[in-house]
């Protein structure tokens, strides 16, 4: 989004919108082909709106916090928080377990994301860009928590890459006026390759093995598959882009990470007690 902002002058909503036709075509195509068909049996069809609508808003609100408050902030923000909120909304709604640890997990998660937006934003003096951009990016990070858990409970009764084709379509389409928006045309033209990279292999490539994966594991699990993504963008803004976190900030990152190590570990163990043999 940076480079392209940078480059064409990419809006976020425009981005979103060329990225989730793209994904949605080729996802449609990819279930076709080896699924047969892009059906979705009319259980599913709500949970797949719900989960379109629940991507249109994660691109909307983390393509547009990004020029606010920077790569580094927005990624560790949405995208940590994400794990933390899942966990907590499949206790919720999935009646996966909470543990101790887990709940540890949410504390330091909380700590961490109040640090890392206190620590730049004592610099900026919490500006209205700064607190907006937080915001978005916590709403972003919520967005593609409910994704996942609609996500994990749809796949009962559907096919993963039909359901991806269909979640993908319904946020195209949610996304598709912003395509009418004044210079939509002279954006696209000059970032269409970066724009074919976010479809194509960041968003359909990604999201066809991420929902064939979290068909077979907890909601929790695969969300901490997303710990990539922080980490990666986080490395590009600060060493590429000369974005800085600050001392509070990193402090903040650092809980956040412990965090999810902490789920990472209560996954390895229930990994560990599922191939227990019976005695």
């Amino acid at each position: 989004m940076t480079v392209l902002a940078a480059r064409a002058a990419g809006h976020p909503l425009v981005v979103g919108a060329v990225r989730m036709l793209l994904a949605a075509a080729l996802l449609l195509l990819a279930a076709r082909v080896v699924a047969g068909t892009v059906r979705v049996p009319r259980a599913a069809r709500g949970p797949c709106l719900g989960m379109g609508l629940a991507m249109a808003a994660f691109q909307a609100t983390y393509f547009s916090a990004v020029p606010l408050t920077g790569i580094a902030v927005v990624a560790l923000i949405a995208i940590c928080s994400a794990p933390l909120l899942i966990a907590a909304l499949a206790a919720a709604f999935l009646g996966e377990r909470l543990t101790p640890r887990v709940v540890l997990a949410l504390a330091l998660g909380v700590a961490g994301t109040a640090l890392l937006i206190a620590g730049p934003g004592a610099d900026a003096r919490l500006s209205p860009r700064f607190v907006a951009g937080v915001l978005l990016a916590l709403g972003a990070g919520l967005s593609y928590a409910v994704y996942v858990v609609v996500a994990k409970a749809a796949l009962a009764a559907t096919a993963p890459l039909p359901l991806a084709g269909a979640t993908f379509a319904v946020a195209a389409l949610t996304l598709l006026p912003a395509l009418l928006l004044p210079g939509a045309p002279r954006q696209i033209e000059l970032g269409w390759p970066w724009m074919v990279y976010l479809g194509v292999v960041a968003t359909a490539g990604a999201y066809a093995l991420y929902t064939t994966g979290l068909r077979d594991v907890p909601a929790s699990t695969a969300g901490v598959a997303t710990l990539l993504e922080p980490l990666t963008a986080t490395l590009l803004g600060v060493l590429v882009f000369g974005e800085r976190l600050g001392a509070a900030g990193a402090v903040g990152a650092l809980l956040l990470f412990a965090a999810l190590g902490l789920l990472v570990a209560e996954e390895r163990r229930r990994a560990n007690g599922r191939l227990a043999p019976e005695r």
